[in-house]
């Protein structure tokens, strides 16, 4: 099948449109004000905060940045269901839970890269060099991304987010709950393509504009863009050259300015 048809991208409801706007107003508004820090998570899962008052801040912070950086390349799919729902009893609610189940697998994505990231903060803590060189844990992650660009796994979730009209096509049936599950099922193949350059900003702090603006280009543009296919290996290479001089150049910083 040809790439994905341009004509639908944009004919998400206007609620999507305006998360997506809103949030990328955020993310530069925290950003260019000097105060990111309210939406990074290394602030926000922080031992001086209350728990219920971390994962809450945290949760919500990371609605923003779904909404930014994931929602834009699929649009196509939210697009496709909505004409194809519109003819269902309970339309919104059909869609309304179609985002929902898409939310549902990013949102867990995000604790669990959370709970990750937590889990080797805390060991490198404890080991100087590696503290002081917070460049060869990004510059890692970066190859890990670089490496996945050439998985088969990436080929095949690809492949689904690409093509939404047979994906839905394959999988589509009215009814609320029937929505929820081909929304988790389109969120799990999302994730599938795209949780190794989502990993990346945990790397390097999820508010960081200089990373999230290309990297959401770049997902939007693999998965939308008539190239879109042809470029997830070259990207691969730069990434993987990127990672590598990051950890064969780095050298010891302030600590306390890792995370500034």
């Amino acid at each position: 099948m040809a790439g994905t048809p341009v004509r639908r991208v944009w004919s998400a409801s206007p609620l999507v449109l305006t998360a997506i706007l809103l949030a990328w107003a955020l993310a530069l508004a925290s950003e260019f004000t000097g105060v990111p820090g309210w939406v990074h998570h290394h602030h926000l899962l922080s031992p001086d905060m209350a728990a219920w008052a971390s994962i809450g801040l945290f949760l919500a912070a990371w609605q923003i940045h779904i909404a930014a950086m994931m929602l834009p390349s699929t649009l196509p799919m939210i697009g496709h269901f909505r004409h194809m729902a519109a003819a269902q009893p309970r339309p919104v609610a059909a869609r309304s839970a179609f985002l929902m189940g898409y939310l549902i697998v990013w949102t867990g994505f995000g604790i669990a890269a959370s709970l990750t990231y937590l889990g080797v903060h805390a060991v490198i803590e404890h080991w100087h060099w590696l503290a002081s060189r917070p460049q060869v844990g990004v510059g890692g992650v970066l190859i890990l991304a670089g490496a996945f660009q050439f998985s088969g796994l990436k080929d095949r979730c690809m492949e689904k987010c690409r093509h939404p009209v047979a994906f839905l096509m394959a999988h589509y049936q009215r009814g609320v709950p029937a929505a929820l599950k081909l929304g988790l099922r389109h969120g799990l193949f999302c994730l599938g393509c795209c949780w190794a350059l989502m990993l990346v900003m945990f790397a390097v702090g999820i508010a960081n504009l200089a990373w999230m603006a290309p990297l959401a280009l770049l997902m939007l543009y693999e998965k939308t863009g008539s190239a879109g296919d042809k470029i997830v290996r070259p990207v691969g290479v730069v990434l993987i050259l990127i990672g590598l001089g990051m950890m064969m150049f780095a050298g010891p910083m302030s600590i306390e300015h890792h995370h500034g």
